[in-house]
Order: C-alpha cells, then structure tokens, then sequence
C-alpha cells in the first residue's frame, strides 16, 4: 500500500509540475505581448521579424540561465579555443618543473640505516659509513601550527648602594589588560578569518586537534580588542585613499545575522580603492547616504560602474561649492552586458565586442605601471598613453558610437541589445573620460578585485552576527588587504601596526611603514 501510495504521489507531482510549467509559459508569452503592445503604443516601427528575435531571445535567456555556464568569455572565442584545441596534437604536458622557494629554510636532514642491515651480503662484516657520500633529494614538508603556554617571568632588581630602587622588566604587549592571550594570537585569528576565510566555529575544532581548548567567544573577544587598537589606522588608510586624485568604488552585499527588530539584515560592503590601499565601509542600505558616507570630502575622479547614487552625489556636489567628483565608467561593465546580448544577436553585439578588444590592445601598447614606479618612469608612459588614445582610441570609439545608432533600430528597446546599447548611451561621458587623462584605467576591475577576498570570506562564514561585528570586519579587512596592495606581509603589518598602538594609543600605521 505504501508502495503504490507513494507512485500516487508521484504521479500527482509530475501533473502538478507540467502544469506549472504550462502557467509559466503562458505567462511569459502574455508578457512578451504587453511589452510589444507598449513599443507600439510609444511609436516604435516593430517589425513581426522583431517580435520573434525578442521571443526567441527571452527561451535563449532561459535556457542559458538553467544550463549555461556562468562566464564572461565570448561564446565564439570558446568555440574558436575548442576549435584550435581540435586541431593541435595532444603533446605530453612537460609540466613547470620544481618552483624555487627562496622565503623557505633549509633544514639538513641525515638518514641512516641501523647497524643489523648494514652487512655486507658478501662477507657479512657491517659496512662502514663512506664518509662524504650521499644520496640527495629534497623535499617540501609542514611544520604544523602549535600552541604553547608562555610562563612569562618578569626579572626583578634590587640591591643597588642606596637600596630604595625595585626594577621590574617590562611586560610583554596585551590587547586586554591582564588578558590570558598574545598580540600575536589575535592576529592569527584575525588572519585566519580574514585572509584564509575561516570562520571561528571552524578555527576552534581546528585549535582542539592541536590541543588548545577555546570557544568563539573568546577568539571574537580578541578580534574585537584588536580592531579597537587598531581603528586609528582604519581611519588613516581612508583618508589616505581619499587623498588620491583617481580612486575605484563598488559595493556588494554583506549578510547582518541574528539581529531582531531590524528592517534588513541585507547590509553592503562598499569599498573606495586606490593604488596602494583599500577602505571598507559596511551600511544597511545600498543609497545615496551610503556613497556620501563613502566618498565624504572626496575631490577626485571616481571609476565605477553605472549605479545611481554614484552619479547622484556627483551631482549634489556640483550643486554647491566644494569637493567636486568626475565619474569614469566602466568598459567591462559595457562588454559583460553585450557579450549577455551576443547570444541572441551574434552579428549586431560581436561587432561592438571586438571594437572593445580593440580598445583594451591599444591600452596594451602602454600599460599601467605599479605604485612604487618613480615619476621618471610615469611620465613617458603616459605620454604614450595619452597618445595613443588620441590618436587609435578615439577613432575606434567613434565606430562603436556609429555602430550603435545603426544597431538600435534593428532590435526592441526591451531586448538584452536594446538594454545594452541604452546603457552606454546614458553613461556615454563618462566612459569616453579616459581619453582626456592617461591616468584613468578602461575599466573598474581595481575594485571589483579588493572585494573578491569578500565575496568568499560572505560564502564562508555568512557575514555578520552583529553591527559591531561590521565594523571590526570592516577595519581588519581595511589593514590586510591594503596590506597586500602595498606588497608587505599583512601579519607583519598588523603586529608593528598594533605593538605601536598598544604603547602609544592614537597611533596609526601605514602599510608603507614596513617598506
């Protein structure tokens, strides 16, 4: 009975879902047709050739979606990859061969073989060791994270002529006052959860395997006391950033756990970047007061994508006397939404995509050099820049512009296309910007790279249990990736950045200090 209940059940399942399937079918063809009738309506020619490349568009955009990868590689660049694999030889790989290691010690390691197996198998007499000679090979192995108990005794003295002098040596740093745990063990943890994306609950079975009893309440207590001697620095690395005259800017979303009474637990991370350093700013909402809030007192130029609130305060700030913000858009942002488009127009979008190649090799020819170049190596690079932009830049920008009036009226308004080339209309002024400054960078994927670490540290450890937990995140996130975009070793910087706090509060440290 159970067995043909349960058949009953299924078959009820199917019927259900072929007719939900049917319902949403016809709900998207009733949808294509409001939308053709409002083209209409509007005055726009629609063709019954359009009708059907925007139906057919919407099953691609389906079907791509349920079963299509997730890549922003051109669908004939991959077919041309296939292709070209096809028809080269299958070589056997030669491999990179052993990497070089020069920040790793070398430890001398001597085997020998016990006295009874070192009989000769002729005479039986045991082989003498042939001094001098041995096999070598090396080797790469760990040396697995420990813990330890630090009997610290502070040496006393007393004794001098006049005997009215106790010298005491001094103590060792503590976040906490009279706190049980190193400087340096707050750093791991922090280095832990920030860098290798390991949450607390994670990091306390992994301290229990090396014998160290904790819970999350204490390693979050030493997070919380680092970022609060730490905080100088996070306000100093922003205004750092802030005072560069060419800056990146993005946002993501940030999960707020387990906190009641709140309208969203939907919190953004934005983040203002520049060469050297990024600053992280954690908000409820995703507004104009966020980018404010963000870009306060900024004078700049401004790389970002197409989002409102950027464009908004620039224009607040155009309004009335002071800080005045120039917005570069973003190219990459224009391509993704073309290569979306390709699928179902091939022809019309790989045009527009392959004068946005051109443009990325023209930048190629001079392309940007680290922070740390002297002004004697900039200058000529830029000047060939800007050259080169004169000169190739702002002809290919001038095609893809054509190519857009003699596109749009070959496709609907609503279709990926039709979206696509609207975008670039609306931000064209500040997507043709680079061609007056050398300095600025096509596209915004300085930014979208501060945030990647973000994004898997969000998958790893779901956000944050608190508002105060945002705002410690925030701060160490701020030091360690600034740390790694100045080429220093984050843990190195945290622990001059917080020795320097503990013994002289207010203080704050650049990434720099350990160049």
């Amino acid at each position: 009975m159970a067995n043909l209940e349960s058949i009953k059940d299924c078959d009820s399942l199917r019927q259900i879902a072929a007719l939900l399937e049917k319902n949403v079918i016809n709900l998207q063809k009733e949808n294509a047709k409001l939308r053709l009738q409002i083209a209409r309506l509007t005055g726009q020619d629609v063709s019954p050739q359009m009708e059907l490349e925007l139906l057919k568009e919407q099953l691609e955009a389906m079907q791509h979606q349920v079963f299509g990868p997730s890549s922003e590689k051109r669908p004939s660049q991959a077919a041309e990859d296939a292709e070209g694999a096809a028809e080269e030889a299958p070589k056997p790989s030669p491999g990179h061969g052993p990497r070089t290691q020069p920040a790793l010690s070398v430890q001398t390691v001597l085997i020998e073989m016990p006295e009874q197996e070192r009989r000769c198998p002729i005479c039986g007499d045991i082989v003498p060791p042939w001094e001098g000679q041995h096999e070598e090979a090396e080797q790469i192995t760990v040396v697995g994270v420990s813990y330890k108990i630090e009997q610290v005794l502070r040496q006393k003295y007393c004794g001098c002529d006049c005997g009215s002098s106790v010298l005491t040596a001094p103590a060792p740093d503590k976040l906490i006052p009279g706190g049980r745990y190193s400087v340096d063990f707050a750093i791991h943890v922090a280095e832990q959860k920030y860098l290798d994306h390991m949450p607390l609950d994670r990091q306390v079975r992994a301290m229990a395997r090396s014998g160290l009893i904790v819970d999350t309440q204490t390693l979050w207590d030493q997070l919380e006391a680092l970022a609060s001697h730490l905080e100088p620095c996070y306000l100093a690395i922003r205004e750092h950033v802030l005072a560069h005259s060419l800056v990146h800017a993005d946002e993501t979303q940030w999960p707020l756990l387990g906190v009641k009474n709140r309208k969203t637990t939907k919190w953004w991370i934005w983040c203002v970047a520049c060469d050297d350093a990024v600053a992280y700013l954690f908000h409820p909402s995703r507004s104009l007061q966020a980018a404010r809030q963000l870009l306060e007192g900024y004078d700049g130029i401004l790389i970002a994508d197409g989002y409102k609130p950027y464009q908004d305060l620039r224009s607040e700030l155009a309004a009335r006397d002071g800080p005045k913000i120039s917005i570069a858009f973003c190219w990459a942002h224009v391509r993704r939404k073309l290569i979306n488009a390709q699928r179902a127009y091939p022809d019309l979008a790989t045009q527009a995509v392959d004068l946005i190649a051109e443009l990325y090799a023209v930048e190629k020819q001079a392309p940007f050099l680290s922070p740390d170049a002297s002004a004697a190596e900039l200058e000529p690079r830029l000047k060939l820049r800007q050259d080169l932009r004169d000169t190739v830049s702002r002809e290919i920008l001038g095609k893809i512009w054509e190519w857009s009036f003699e596109a749009l009226p070959k496709v609907l308004p609503k279709s990926s296309l039709g979206k696509a080339i609207s975008y670039m209309h609306n931000l064209w002024d500040g997507l043709k910007l680079f061609l007056d400054d050398p300095r600025i960078p096509l596209d915004n994927n300085a930014a979208e790279r501060v945030l990647r670490g973000i994004v898997v540290g969000r998958k790893n450890h779901y956000g944050s249990k608190s508002e105060r937990g945002t705002e410690v995140a925030a701060i160490l996130y701020t030091l360690l990736e600034s740390a790694k975009l100045a080429g220093v070793d984050p843990r190195a910087y945290l622990k001059l950045a917080a020795s320097r706090a503990i013994q002289s509060p207010g203080t704050a440290t650049l990434p720099a200090a350990l160049k």
